[in-house]
């Protein structure tokens, strides 16, 4: 008689512990690697753990600082667990998921994730012509798309034509990130009030994202500790624990623009959301507040259809009557986002998604239990699903 069958999963075997950040500017003086190092020592403390009990890392491929310079500099033990994840913002949510899954089967007992960028006062990535392209880039920047505000451009503007999407419905999505960031004082754009006739008037960045559209330059960094979830609940701060976690590539994908999937519109949150929902005690109606990856308008109703909050092409339409404001259908970015808050890659919505189960945000969801956290839709992505 053969073993029965089971599906291991890391449904709250760990949780997120601590965090901690930096502030966040247009230019900092200190170097990514203080600014790293600020950061994860902030999360430590948040979570009344030693440095020396540091014994994995993950982080993005993207990040300039490294875990053997980070492990030196903070005072880390023996390092048993580390590890990458690519595509830029897509890869947020997966150094969270990564330790998860490390920790969960006994490869480490306490996890640092981070991000620590200097793009408010540093170069471009799309600038340097000194290296060549990678594939991808070699289908759209010589024909024109040079930016990732370019490609999803194009995006839009398809999903305007085929849904009847408006900028109404992409200032929607900006007002309530702007709202939110008016109410937390660590938010870059805490005292800068947004307004529909600012959105209107304001200048194109690439049509039909104007700069209201477009994600801000900031420097910063952030970190998050996870633990077991038994540990969790002797640390100094409410545990908040990884419900589930899941990473989407889907068949033919191509950088932002999904040239040779089926349907450019359905991209990379839809094979992360099938994954998610799958290994999850409940739904996206079950959701109180979300943070969704908004580097630029758009990829919020994109992201609202793909993890299955409407139907196929009613993203645009969720938005309206202050569906995303606290108090309405979904919360969102309830710290600002990227888009009005700080552009971390999307970390700072894995920490406000922290505050939030913890009953600390600074526009607070009353009697918040259940999170959505999601990476960079458009490229490969992941997201988590986080429970209090």
């Amino acid at each position: 008689m053969g073993a029965a069958s089971t599906t291991a999963t890391l449904k709250d075997a760990t949780a997120i512990a601590g965090i901690g950040q930096t502030p966040f500017a247009k230019r900092l003086p200190e170097s990514e690697k203080t600014l790293a190092c600020r950061a994860i020592l902030a999360a430590l403390d948040d979570a009344g753990i030693a440095p020396s009990e540091v014994d994995a890392f993950a982080s993005y491929t993207m990040e300039e600082t490294d875990e053997v310079e980070i492990a030196k500099a903070i005072g880390a033990g023996d390092v048993t667990f580390f590890g990458k994840v690519g595509y830029g913002g897509g890869g947020s949510c997966a150094t969270v998921a990564h330790l998860a899954a490390a920790i969960a089967t006994g490869q480490a007992s306490v996890g640092v994730a981070w991000r620590s960028r200097k793009r408010g006062s540093g170069p471009r990535p799309w600038t340097n012509t000194r290296v060549q392209l990678p594939t991808p880039a070699q289908w759209t920047r010589p024909y024109g798309l040079l930016r990732p505000a370019d490609e999803i451009g194009l995006l839009a503007r398809r999903y305007m034509h085929e849904f009847g999407a408006t900028r109404d419905h992409f200032f929607n999505v900006a007002l309530a990130c702007r709202n939110r960031a008016n109410q937390n004082p660590a938010a870059m754009m805490y005292d800068r009030p947004l307004t529909r006739e600012m959105y209107m008037t304001a200048r194109w960045i690439s049509e039909p994202l104007c700069l209201f559209d477009n994600c801000l330059e900031t420097d910063g960094a952030l970190a998050c500790v996870v633990v077991s979830a038994e540990r969790a609940r002797d640390c100094r701060r409410r545990p908040v624990y990884v419900h589930s976690a899941a990473q989407g590539l889907p068949a033919q994908h191509h950088g932002m623009v999904n040239y040779w999937n089926d349907d450019p519109l359905t991209g990379p949150s839809w094979t992360a959301a099938r994954r998610l929902w799958k290994t999850a005690d409940f739904g996206p109606q079950d959701v109180d507040v979300a943070q969704i990856y908004d580097a630029f308008t758009p990829l919020i109703p994109l992201s609202l259809e793909g993890y299955g909050f409407c139907a196929r092409g009613e993203g645009a339409a969720f938005t309206e009557g202050g569906a995303l404001e606290i108090g309405g259908r979904l919360p969102l970015n309830t710290g600002g986002g990227g888009l009005s808050e700080a552009y971390v890659h999307g970390f700072n919505l894995i920490t406000e998604g922290v505050r939030q189960l913890r009953g600390t945000g600074t526009a607070q969801v009353p009697g918040a239990t259940t999170c959505l956290v999601t990476a960079g839709e458009g490229v490969p992505t992941s997201a988590l699903l986080l429970r209090s």
